[in-house]
């Protein structure tokens, strides 16, 4: 299995930080906190019911919604624990699902806290990298489903390497780290460290894109 662990990372270093930070810090899903983010993160893996709720919608969607703020309250030292202690056999340790699913989910979620507590982008190491830029790769198309009237190219910075997310004309290109781009595609981007370029028609239909899940 490629990169069995870098999930495991992100999910080591978010649960740190919500330990240093406490219930009540901000998070780039505002007017969400690090309370109701860790009860999210819970029922992912935790509510088999509802928690397909989270992508499904609808009245799913509201139960998983419902069930997300009955969790908030419980004991925030509880949440971040559990959350910690990974999920109990079955779906979300199959493998593909660690690789892409979840290191996605961690990693944006981390971003969330992070950036909306005055934390600039990391340097990540080059494997790390790589494991973004394939999960980009997988479903680009997906993120960038709701563009309009532009196609789209993604770029790794200082480096060959291009995706393109959207056939169309004209094409804006994205041009940043692989996080960088994995946050904009998720509809941070206002917190991601990226150049939007191409033709001002093509630029603005992106800027405009409610881009992610």
């Amino acid at each position: 299995m490629a990169d069995p662990l870098f999930d495991a990372i992100e999910r080591a270093q978010l649960s740190d930080l919500f330990d240093e930070l406490g219930p009540g810090a901000p998070t780039l899903l505002a007017p969400w906190t690090t309370r109701d983010l860790a009860a999210h993160l819970v029922l992912r893996e935790h509510d088999h019911l509802a928690g397909p709720g989270l992508v499904l919608g609808g009245a799913w969607g509201h139960l998983a919604e419902r069930r997300r703020r009955a969790l908030s309250l419980r004991d925030f030292t509880w949440l971040v624990a559990t959350f910690r202690s990974g999920p109990p056999p079955g779906f979300f340790r199959i493998g593909w699902v660690r690789q892409l699913a979840s290191l996605n989910e961690f990693f944006v979620h981390h971003e969330d806290v992070r950036r909306a507590n005055g934390r600039g982008p990391r340097a990540n190491e080059q494997a790390m990298d790589e494991a973004l830029w394939r999960n980009l790769s997988r479903a680009p198309w997906f993120l960038a489903r709701r563009l309009r009237g532009a196609g789209l190219e993604l770029h790794w910075a200082e480096t060959a390497k291009t995706i393109r997310a959207r056939r169309g004309e004209p094409a804006a290109r994205i041009t940043g780290p692989p996080g960088e781009l994995l946050l904009y595609l998720f509809g941070r981007q206002g917190a991601a460290h990226v150049e939007v370029s191409g033709p001002a028609a093509a630029v603005e239909a992106v800027r405009r894109a409610h881009l992610g899940m």
